[in-house]
């Protein structure tokens, strides 16, 4: 649905003849929450259609926010990474490093988020702040970037899941012969869970997000307390100085680079999930903003803590690394308290609080897709655009994230290493739409038009922390593309980069053909003060 200003050319290949006058509004007046969401709503040229009452406030989404980030819980499956490259010394001085640079990141994403509250994101932030000669190819880019980010990001958290559930009953059960198929099957029952959590039960996801926020702070006493009490403990030096290079790398100082880029720094990628749910939070101006960043310390903060637990318990690491469970954590947890049902209780928590991510990240993948195909910028955008009457949420494009996480999980049944190609896209897609948002943000705080007044603002230190927020995401990006060990074989490559360059190319030549004719630069219809 879209306002038309005057002078837009809207293609009438992909607008209604309705929507070509004025926007239908779908929810009634004093459900579109306060006076301030309803102004931002106009300035954005966009009517209220998702969500009724705007039921997402402060503490549902710092919930929202630490439920997708899931810091600490995604760092155990994660956390085997530094074994190879780096060693756990990365796990202390690798997180202080990550977490001052994506602070800067997120303080930025932040002020743009007040700016302009919209499900959008990246991609109308872009469209905003660039160029006038490169905003729609930037702008389209980057709204492909946060798409397929997203997407990948909720098939690999459903994949976790699986592996965890198998490795399970690799630990348990001595007859189990474990099949790829087993976590294919898991996978794709876990985006179902997930997707009835954001259909039939909608209404009730800012209630699940609450009580989500309560169980990640619990739950990560319940899994640390039990390891200091009960696990073995390596000597500090080796612990935080002795750094390692088991890839192969000609320098410890590089595997170590390689290593940060491979565990902490992926555990603080996406607090702009948040974002992405905009349209559905009251007070959204400033509430999106304030949750943003009271969710970004805490959670790396607790992330931080986690790895040093895991490396001061963690025993042998050369013998960790081979345990038949495919997961170092899960023997972790039995070696310290030498029990199956303590393992399979601490391991439980993990799965639920993971099963909480995945329902989450169906929300943010789906209001991405959602708001990118509202502005014409994917296949089918007029069919992913439309929310159903009465539900007054995008079910379109969330049957969309199951149908794409049930075949990237189907990948997995004829190789593994495909399907880690995949899932390691993620992280460098949303990585790069943030360095786009933050550079256009900058060339338009040095010449192009004041910013617009917003209620959460970086002041006069805008410009400074914009720059050095770039200027040191720029390194661990470019290494989030190596692989972490060599001599690189086809299973232990790192295929972000293929398939980062096959998905740009896809989506340019969309967007020559058909994308560039029926994609509308958001800013075509901000219509500010």
């Amino acid at each position: 649905m879209y306002f038309k200003p005057p002078g837009v050319n809207i293609s009438p290949s992909f607008v209604s003849d309705g929507e070509k006058n004025a926007a239908v509004i779908t929810v009634p007046p004093r459900f579109r929450g306060t006076h301030a969401d309803q102004k931002d709503m106009a300035m954005l040229g966009k009517p209220q259609e998702l969500r009724c009452q705007r039921n997402f406030r402060f503490v549902t989404m710092l919930g929202f926010a630490s439920t997708v980030m899931s810091s600490w819980e995604l760092l155990l499956p994660l956390w085997s990474f530094v074994l190879t490259d780096g060693g756990t010394p990365i796990l202390f001085w690798g997180f202080i490093v990550v977490g001052f640079i994506m602070g800067l990141v997120y303080a930025s994403i932040a002020e743009l988020a007040s700016m302009s509250p919209t499900s959008g994101g990246q991609y109308h932030w872009v469209s905003e702040c660039a160029p006038v000669s490169v905003r729609k190819l930037l702008s389209y880019t980057t709204g492909w970037l946060c798409a397929i980010g997203w997407q990948v990001y909720l098939a690999g958290v459903c994949f976790m899941i699986g592996r965890i559930i198998q490795g399970l009953m690799i630990l348990n059960l001595d007859s189990y012969d474990p099949q790829p198929w087993h976590v294919t099957l898991i996978t794709i029952a876990v985006a179902i869970l997930a997707i009835m959590f954001n259909t039939v039960l909608a209404e009730q996801l800012p209630v699940l997000e609450g009580v989500a926020l309560l169980l990640h702070m619990l739950g990560f006493f319940a899994i640390i307390i039990p390891l200091w009490v009960m696990g073995p403990r390596r000597n500090s030096y080796d612990t935080l100085l002795n750094f390692t290079n088991n890839g192969g790398w000609p320098s410890t100082s590089l595997s170590a680079m390689i290593g940060m880029s491979a565990s902490p720094l992926s555990v603080l990628i996406g607090f702009d999930c948040s974002v992405h749910m905009a349209e559905e939070i009251r007070d959204a101006s400033i509430t999106l903003p304030k949750a943003m960043v009271w969710s970004v310390g805490p959670n790396a903060l607790m992330a931080f803590l986690m790895g040093i637990t895991l490396s001061f318990t963690v025993g042998n690491p050369d013998a960790i690394a081979m345990t038949p469970t495919n997961e170092p954590f899960i023997q972790i947890f039995f070696n310290a308290t030498n029990s199956h049902g303590a393992t399979n209780a601490m391991c439980a928590t993990i799965i639920i609080m993971l099963m909480c991510n995945a329902v989450s990240e169906v929300a943010t993948a789906s209001r991405q897709i959602w708001s990118f195909a509202r502005d014409g910028g994917l296949p089918c955008s007029r069919w992913l655009a439309t929310v159903t009457p009465g539900w007054n949420i995008p079910i379109r494009a969330v049957s969309v994230s199951l149908v794409v996480t049930s075949a990237i999980a189907c990948i997995n049944l004829g190789s593994s290493a495909a399907l880690n190609a995949i899932n390691s896209l993620g992280g460098v897609a949303i990585l790069t739409s943030y360095i786009i948002a933050i550079s256009a943000l900058i060339w338009r705080r040095l010449y192009g038009a004041p910013l617009p007044r917003r209620r959460w603002s970086l002041g006069q230190a805008g410009l400074w922390i914009n720059i050095a927020a770039v200027a040191l995401l720029l390194p661990v990006w470019f290494f989030m593309f190596w692989p972490l060990a060599q001599p690189v074989t086809a299973t232990d490559m790192n295929w972000s980069s293929t398939m980062f360059g096959g998905v740009m190319i896809i989506a340019l030549v969309y967007y020559a053909f058909k994308g560039k004719h029926e994609y509308i630069e958001p800013v075509l219809l901000i219509k500010r003060d």
